[in-house]
């Protein structure tokens, strides 16, 4: 039985809580990469990565590389002298980097691979109206998350599931298949599959402005699947206009009424209460959202303060 000594790399809060379980599974943990801290909010004060933050709490040696390829890091990481590397929610590794320890690198994804390869898996499942996802662990190769897998672990999407939830489930699942993946690695246990092509595979493609943006035109569960695929972050958004004002709206809860009507695509329906937005199949019932240079608020607290006219719609 091989001891591991481990190099973590990963930056998110996704990856602490995997990074905690292996510390808490008395694996040794001789090193931990993460991403150079970065300038945020309004005084651009530096911000650690959330990974950084929990090395430096548990004393543990870390690294934070802006060039992967750069020599001096290279030989500070080879300095380290670890057999396996893990990776969760970093960066794409170059070759010298993912080839040094002999027993490998590899990867925890946060999908059933081969689907939903890519920057933001968890939200895609969720937008695409899917009832299963899951963790994976492969070994890294050169392509994004195409290596050979070595274990995967599903779990049912529950229907009013928000992204955040989701990400909290498949952390805690994540974290066991992490560590039975280990137990594998130690024992030299591991077989592998690869990962079979076909055009069918979905992408989980980099969130941004555009793609979360609400289209109404679309049907009420596509509406609602998209919401809750990106709540609470980065969240959905559309346009509210009305009187010849238009604000920018953030939309993190719905819920899907089932109604015939007549109203156009759109038009947002208030009462004192309740804010709905008719769709071509019913309405979308808005239960949690955001305007501009206000907090995050229920419907009922943000209507307390205003009033539409008829002639209010969202786009």
């Amino acid at each position: 039985m091989e001891k591991l000594r481990i190099v973590f790399m990963g930056t998110p809060e996704f990856a602490v809580g995997i990074l905690d379980t292996i510390i808490k599974n008395n694996y040794t943990v001789v090193g931990v990469i993460t991403a150079a801290d970065k300038p945020a909010g309004r005084g651009q004060k530096l911000k650690y990565s959330a990974v950084k933050e929990y090395a430096v709490t548990n004393n543990l040696p870390l690294l934070q590389p802006t060039n992967l390829k750069d020599e001096s890091f290279l030989a500070e990481l080879k300095e380290l002298n670890a057999n396996l590397q893990i990776v969760v929610a970093f960066r794409m590794l170059p070759k010298v980097v993912w080839e040094i320890p002999q027993l490998g690198t590899f990867n925890l994804h946060a999908s059933l691979l081969p689907n939903y390869r890519g920057a933001a898996p968890i939200n895609w499942a969720i937008i695409n109206g899917e009832t299963k996802t899951g963790v994976t662990t492969f070994f890294i190769d050169d392509k994004i998350d195409t290596g050979a897998m070595i274990m995967s672990n599903e779990v049912n999407i529950e229907p009013e599931e928000s992204a955040g939830q989701l990400h909290d489930r498949l952390m805690h699942l994540g974290s066991h298949t992490v560590v039975e993946t280990l137990a594998l690695i130690e024992n030299g246990n591991v077989s592998t599959t690869i990962q079979e092509e076909t055009a069918e595979i979905k992408t989980a493609y980099k969130l941004n402005k555009e793609n979360c943006k609400i289209d109404w035109t679309k049907s009420a569960l596509e509406i609602n699947n998209l919401i809750r695929g990106l709540s609470p972050y980065p969240s959905a958004w559309c346009f509210f206009s009305d009187k010849g004002e238009e604000w920018s709206v953030k939309i993190y809860q719905t819920k899907i009424i089932n109604e015939a009507h007549d109203y156009s695509i759109g038009k947002l329906i208030c009462t004192k209460k309740e804010m709905k937005i008719a769709v071509k199949n019913g309405f979308i019932q808005v239960l949690d959202l955001q305007f501009p240079g206000k907090r995050k608020m229920t419907a009922a607290e943000f209507l307390n303060g205003i009033t539409f006219s008829e002639e209010a719609k969202a786009h």
